[in-house]
C-alpha cells in the first residue's frame, strides 16, 4: 500500500515547478489532489498527468490572494473528495528591490501571497478538520493530518533586496510554531520546508536582465545571472543548485506516517546551507 492512499491534498501553486513536483510525488504515493494555479491550462495538465498515471485529481483555479479563494479551495476538496488530510502552502513569487526602492505594492503583494493566503488557507480548513478530528475521535480512530508551509532560507537569514519576501517567509516560520501548538489537540502535524536555491522558471540561470512573468497583470523579473547563479551554487555544499523533484521531497517526508511526531519544525532543504 501506497504511504498516503486516500488520502486528501491540498497543493496551492502546483500547476508548474516545485508545486507541481509536490503534487506528483503526493498522487504517486496514492493522495488524491486539488490542483491549483493562476491559470487554468497548467493546472489542468498536471490533473491530466496524475489521472494518466492511475490517480485523482482535480483543480481548482484561481490567485491563493483573492478573498474567496481558500473557502472554495477548501470546498473543492470536500466537495471532491469528503475529506482534507494534507495541506501545502506553496503558492508564491517574488518582486524584489533594495528598501528605499520598494513600493506598497511590491510589499503588500509579497505579503499576501506568501503570508495572508496561507493564513486564510489554514482558518478555512479548520471547521474541517476539527469536525472530521471529533468523528474520529468518537469512533476510536488516530488520524494524523498533515499541514506543510513553504518558507525559505531568505526567511531564516535574511536577503539583501528582499525584504518583502524575506519578512513574509520569517513570518510563515511563525505561523507553523504557533499552528503545531493550537493544532496539536486535533492531531494535526504542522511543520514548514525553508528552501534553498532551488531550479525554476523564476530562478533559472539566464543572460537576459529582462526576462519577465506576467503574475496578476504585474510584469515580474525572473532568472539569475549566469555568474551569480555559479557564486551561489559555490556557497551550497553539495556544489549545485536544488531540484525541484528534490524540493518536493522534502515535503513528501513531513506528509508521511514516519513524520507524525514531529511537529513544529522547519527543516532546510539546502544542500547543506547553514545559516
Amino acid at each position: 500500500m501506497a504511504k498516503l492512499d486516500g488520502k486528501v491534498a491540498l497543493v496551492s501553486g502546483s500547476g508548474r515547478g516545485i508545486g507541481r513536483a509536490i503534487a506528483l510525488k503526493l498522487a504517486s504515493e496514492g493522495a488524491r489532489l486539488v490542483i491549483n494555479d493562476l491559470d487554468a491550462e497548467p493546472a489542468q495538465a498536471v490533473v491530466e498527468e496524475i489521472r494518466a498515471a492511475g490517480g485523482e485529481a482535480v483543480a481548482c483555479i484561481g490567485s491563493v490572494t483573492a478573498p474567496d479563494f481558500a473557502e472554495r479551495f477548501v470546498k473543492t476538496a470536500t466537495d471532491s473528495y469528503r475529506g482534507l488530510d494534507i495541506i501545502i502552502n506553496n503558492a508564491g513569487y517574488t518582486w524584489d528591490s533594495v528598501i528605499q526602492k520598494m513600493t506598497d505594492e511590491q510589499w503588500y503583494a509579497i505579503l499576501d501571497v506568501h503570508l495572508t493566503a496561507p493564513f486564510r488557507i489554514l482558518r478555512a480548513a479548520q471547521p474541517v478538520i476539527r469536525a472530521l478530528n471529533k468523528a474520529e475521535s468518537e469512533a476510536g480512530r488516530i488520524v494524523h493530518r498533515k499541514v506543510v508551509n513553504i518558507s525559505s532560507v531568505a526567511g531564516l537569514g535574511g536577503n539583501a533586496g528582499q525584504a518583502n519576501y524575506s519578512t513574509a517567509k520569517a513570518g510563515i516560520v511563525g505561523m507553523t510554531m504557533t499552528l503545531a501548538k493550537e493544532w496539536g489537540r486535533m492531531k494535526v502535524n504542522v511543520n514548514c520546508v525553508a528552501f534553498g536555491f532551488i531550479s525554476t522558471r523564476l530562478t533559472e540561470a539566464t543572460a537576459d536582465s529582462n526576462a519577465t512573468v506576467n503574475i496578476e497583470g504585474r510584469s515580474i523579473k525572473v532568472g539569475v545571472n549566469p555568474e551569480l547563479a555559479k557564486a551561489l551554487e559555490r556557497n551550497i555544499p553539495l556544489g549545485r543548485s536544488g531540484t525541484p523533484d528534490e524540493a518536493a521531497g522534502a515535503v513528501y517526508l513531513l506528509c508521511t506516517p514516519e513524520a507524525d511526531y514531529i511537529s513544529g519544525q522547519t527543516i532546510v532543504c539546502g544542500g547543506g546551507i547553514t545559516l
